[in-house]
């Protein structure tokens, strides 16, 4: 994650800033933080916000690191340094819940020359937020809350609840179908076969009542 004083990221499934460098050609994932950092007149940094497993995977700027598209514009002054800045709030996937990422933003900021990278995006990009450890949280408000806050993937879960629902509906159907047996009523809606044998035995006691009854009149 983004340190004040380091730059490599955390563990997998992690939500924040990463910290990249450039002279101009592609992006490379610092090896520094940017309070540490100090890049040379003419340097592009780029900042950007995604989830990711580790500084291997970490999604880079989308915006090519062009100096003079980003600072052409901005004359160089005597004892000051030109830092180009983009600043990549990501996609809506990598977006925390309720928020939706900022455009993404290239500015030129026009510095002393012994000014570190957290100075360059402090000078185009304020408000910042770090955390008590020193962690970049937010760049201009983004995002308003949270911090390097693990992601958890909740489609594995999911999966998993659906698979447990099946086992559970065939225990209560087993369930139905002995209790069905005992009161005499049937899963299927109709009469369950001991009812029935119970209710031939009791015609059959009825029957054989009424033939004895007629015996003894006659």
């Amino acid at each position: 994650m983004v340190a004040l004083g380091t730059g490599n990221a955390q563990a997998a499934g992690y939500r924040y800033w990463s910290f990249w460098e450039s002279d101009g050609g592609a992006w490379t994932y610092a090896t520094q933080g940017p309070a540490t950092a100090r890049p040379a007149d003419g340097t592009v940094t780029g900042f950007r916000f995604s989830v990711s497993e580790d500084s291997g995977d970490a999604a880079r700027p989308r915006r090519a690191p062009d100096f003079a598209a980003i600072c052409g514009d901005t004359p160089g002054r005597e004892g000051r340094k030109r830092i180009a800045v983009v600043v990549d709030s990501g996609t809506a996937a990598d977006a925390p819940a309720v928020e939706e990422p900022p455009a993404l933003r290239a500015e030129c900021a026009l510095l002393g020359e012994d000014a570190t990278a957290a100075e360059a995006l402090a000078a185009v990009a304020k408000p910042l937020r770090y955390n008590s450890e020193a962690l970049l949280c937010a760049i201009s408000g983004y995002p308003a809350t949270g911090c390097g806050e693990q992601v958890t993937d909740t489609s594995m879960s999911t999966d998993t609840d659906r698979a447990q629902a099946t086992p559970s509906a065939a225990t209560d159907d087993t369930a139905t179908a002995d209790t069905a047996a005992a009161d005499g009523t049937s899963s299927g809606g109709g009469p369950a076969v001991g009812l029935l044998g119970g209710a031939a035995a009791v015609l059959a006691l009825v029957v054989a009542g009424r033939r004895q009854a007629r015996r003894r009149r006659g």
